[in-house]
């Protein structure tokens, strides 16, 4: 969300497009999205919907604003099926997502290609490796007996328009 806000000069107006209710994923980015908006005066959130990490969902729940008329500025997605829902009801309705700042999160394949189509602004990558390294790493040191921190963090890579650093090379493979 902060890139989002970059992206925005701090000001407009932020939809969010939140995963399933009941997951800690969900509650966290969408907590963290609203920390951040409540950081910059210029900025409010005009939407605040569940799309249940679901592309179609999302398609629906854009679509559902755009007939309200709910002046948008960027959609700030749990995740990036959603983003990429939000493009194509955009898409669908004769608008250019190239307007908005658009940005979720997992840094898909699907989602790199919007973001290579210039659709999709930011996405966060997460290392599914670098989690499943860091998970073995804190069982084999649990064996052995030794201390370990209660959490283990494995730090998420921002992926912006244009760059698409962060991204491990056999990633970007399978993407191009």
């Amino acid at each position: 969300m902060k890139a989002i806000a970059k992206l925005l000069n701090n000001k407009g107006n932020v939809v969010i497009m939140m995963g399933e209710l009941a997951t800690q994923a969900a509650v966290l980015r969408t907590e963290g999205v609203e920390k951040v908006v409540a950081q910059h005066p210029e900025m409010k959130i005009v939407g605040k919907q569940t799309a249940n990490w679901r592309r179609n969902e999302a398609i629906d729940l854009m679509n559902n604003w755009l007939v309200a008329g709910t002046k948008i500025d960027a959609v700030a997605a749990n995740n990036d099926e959603m983003a990429i829902g939000a493009i194509l009801a955009l898409q669908q309705a004769g608008k250019d997502p190239k307007k908005l700042v658009i940005g979720g999160i997992d840094a898909t394949a699907d989602a790199l290609a919007e973001m290579e189509k210039g659709n999709l602004a930011v996405t966060v990558f997460q290392d599914a490796k670098g989690q499943g390294r860091g998970a073995v790493e804190t069982a084999v040191k649990l064996i052995k007996g030794e201390k370990v921190e209660s959490f283990v963090w494995i730090p998420f890579e921002l992926v912006t328009a244009g760059e698409l650093q962060g991204i491990p090379q056999e990633v970007m493979l399978l993407v191009l």
